[in-house]
């Protein structure tokens, strides 16, 4: 087990939704750390060819850390950690967490927080919501979502939120207007966005347009890396030559041969496992590093960006 991870002991399990279940978590030893709304863990699980670590939101209460709560969406495409939560983790089974880490913090000086989940992006703001009711601060939540599939604690945030809450089931036909929830806000409202890549964009573009200021648009998104064309990997510190194969990452190859490199997202948002390039093409897919950036070419995101080519020699 990493030095840097925490051991769990798995507490309590709930279906919330057709494809999402909650884990309740408690720590083995000691207390759990304190964290911060908006917080996430990665869960660390054991893979057939390779360790998995993904990243899940704290859906619980900031103000009561004793226990963690996670909500884990089944996938269709799963590369392995989802699949294992719903399939192989049962009550009383013990897992490795990393500690809290927060990159989708709410602004707390905000007029207004505009909240818009999507699917099984409404963990997140199973944090926000106790948090913001404490400070008395001015919100609403639009939660979109697919009620054969997600819809995960509709009663719940019902009984919080009351007129609050806005539902949106896409399998009844019921469709968000973005362009009207954004229209009816007041100055210095702040939107957040957790959910499919659709939602993200489509909110972002819609409040672009409209004139939102950059500053006051937050998103998150955990997306799994993408599959691509194997590539070689020269490391000029170590002396490695990696194998990157077509259904694994940068990271995940680096992971693999024992070379820790630090990260937070594992989806190309927070930045902290840029790597430099010495040579070859880069294929960005992360939302970290600008278009100048990428276009130098001198700085990879290992966790979700590949080599565009056969080949890339790193400064690692």
């Amino acid at each position: 087990m990493s030095i840097d991870s925490i051991p769990v002991r798995v507490m309590a399990i709930e279906q919330v939704a057709p494809l999402i279940r909650e884990f309740k978590l408690e720590a083995i030893e000691g207390k759990l750390p304190a964290f911060s709304p908006g917080s996430h863990v990665q869960v660390i699980m054991p893979g057939e060819a390779r360790e998995i670590r993904n990243a899940y939101s704290l859906c619980s209460d900031p103000a009561m850390p004793r226990r963690y709560s996670i909500a884990v969406r089944l996938q269709e495409d799963s590369r392995g950690g989802s699949s294992f939560m719903h399939g192989e983790v049962n009550v009383g089974d013990e897992l490795a967490i990393t500690p809290p880490a927060n990159l989708f913090a709410p602004v707390m000086a905000a007029r207004k927080h505009l909240l818009i989940a999507g699917g099984v992006g409404i963990t997140p703001f199973m944090s926000y919501i106790p948090e913001l009711k404490r400070q008395g601060a001015e919100f609403e939540l639009h939660y979109l979502y697919r009620g054969s599939q997600t819809g995960a604690y509709l009663d719940q945030l019902q009984q919080q939120l009351g007129s609050a809450l806005h539902r949106y089931d896409s399998g009844q036909g019921n469709k968000c207007d973005l362009s009207t929830v954004l229209s009816d806000q007041g100055p210095g409202t702040h939107v957040y966005i957790c959910g499919p890549e659709s939602l993200i964009e489509g909110v972002c573009s819609t409040a672009k347009a409209l004139g939102w200021p950059e500053s006051l648009i937050h998103y998150e998104a955990f997306a799994a890396p993408e599959p691509g064309e194997p590539f070689k990997a020269q490391l000029t510190r170590s002396g490695k030559t990696l194998d990157v194969a077509a259904d694994e990452s940068l990271l995940e190859a680096l992971e693999r041969e024992g070379i820790a490199v630090p990260n937070l997202c594992r989806g190309g948002v927070c930045g902290q496992c840029a790597t430099p390039v010495i040579e070859g093409a880069v294929e960005h897919r992360d939302e970290f590093l600008s278009a100048d950036e990428k276009a130098n070419g001198g700085c990879i995101m290992p966790c979700v960006s590949r080599a565009a080519g056969k080949h890339l020699t790193l400064d690692i």
